[in-house]
């Protein structure tokens, strides 16, 4: 691509007024295309033809003509303004045609998103959704994703963020490791085994906030959430997680809860890049939104 003097392009104003008025025969009509007054046109015009230093349009009364130049700069000018045109109603298209992308963590993709996926697909059938479960903070452009989704205190670099739902954090266990109790006292949970999260170092300051030492529980560990939930519901032991992703456990009773966080800080939040938003990603995050 060669490069542009854009220091001698003359305002695009001014070209699109000259253009609309070659095309349509007069200011006046020019102007009513535009949506912008006779003198605003004529202005333009005057102030192409000045700085071009060459006429443009013979003024004959209410008439009005192209001198030869004018006919060549409009004809050339078509063409440039229907080559632009075309490059940006293919990149709409194209954009249209990819499906939406969205980083997810995935516990909160599985037991979330999913069982509410197909109210969305239901509502807007054409928009096609394209999900990447990741438990990382990940770039978006990097991923290649229009959206993400994403769990903490919603403070990161690159990013638009907006709140989409509190995500309170509980301690809960199997019943069988329980023994009956529905609460357990700091030293009664000092003494049981812990499910930790290899992906979630957040996890020991959140355990020091309860009042309890990390160093000195007993941790089984695990690689994701995933798999340090299903250790949960088998009683292996105590674990810490989002009280929204494990409703269907506590109604059915796999789990039961027994102690709160108080940190109101933690939520989920809806993360894109700054810019414009496109219309299916729009879309999306109003729906999430109405979801919660």
């Amino acid at each position: 691509m060669s490069e542009i003097d854009w220091k001698r392009m003359p305002p695009l104003t001014a070209l699109r007024a000259f253009v609309t008025t070659a095309k349509e025969g007069g200011f006046s009509a020019a102007a009513r295309k535009l949506n912008v007054t006779h003198a605003a046109i004529a202005q333009q015009v005057r102030a192409l033809e000045a700085d071009l230093g060459v006429p443009l349009v013979w003024r004959d009364g209410k008439h009005l003509a192209l001198t030869p130049e004018g006919q060549r700069f409009a004809e050339a000018l078509g063409e440039g303004f229907a080559t632009i045109l075309s490059a940006a109603d293919h990149l709409r298209a194209t954009g249209s045609e990819k499906p939406l992308a969205v980083t997810v963590p995935p516990t909160f993709a599985s037991e979330w998103l999913m069982p509410r996926l197909a109210r969305f697909w239901k509502k807007h059938p054409d928009i096609a959704l394209s999900l990447l479960p990741e438990a990382r903070v990940v770039d978006l452009q990097t991923a290649g994703a229009n959206l993400g989704l994403r769990f903490g205190v919603g403070k990161w670099r690159g990013v638009v963020s907006e709140f989409l739902t509190a995500a309170p954090q509980v301690v809960v266990a199997a019943p069988e490791l329980l023994g009956g109790r529905t609460r357990l006292s700091l030293r009664e949970m000092s003494v049981l085994p812990w499910i930790r999260e290899g992906d979630w170092p957040e996890q020991m300051q959140l355990l020091e906030s309860m009042g309890l030492k990390p160093a000195a529980l007993k941790f089984v560990d695990f690689p994701n959430e995933e798999l340090a939930l299903a250790a949960a519901r088998e009683g292996i032991g105590l674990h810490l997680e989002t009280e929204s992703l494990i409703q269907e456990d506590l109604k059915l009773g796999w789990l039961v809860k027994i102690h709160e966080l108080t940190e109101e800080s933690l939520g989920y939040y809806i993360v894109r890049p700054p810019g414009p938003v496109n219309p299916a990603a729009k879309t999306f995050i109003e729906w999430l939104k109405a979801e919660v």
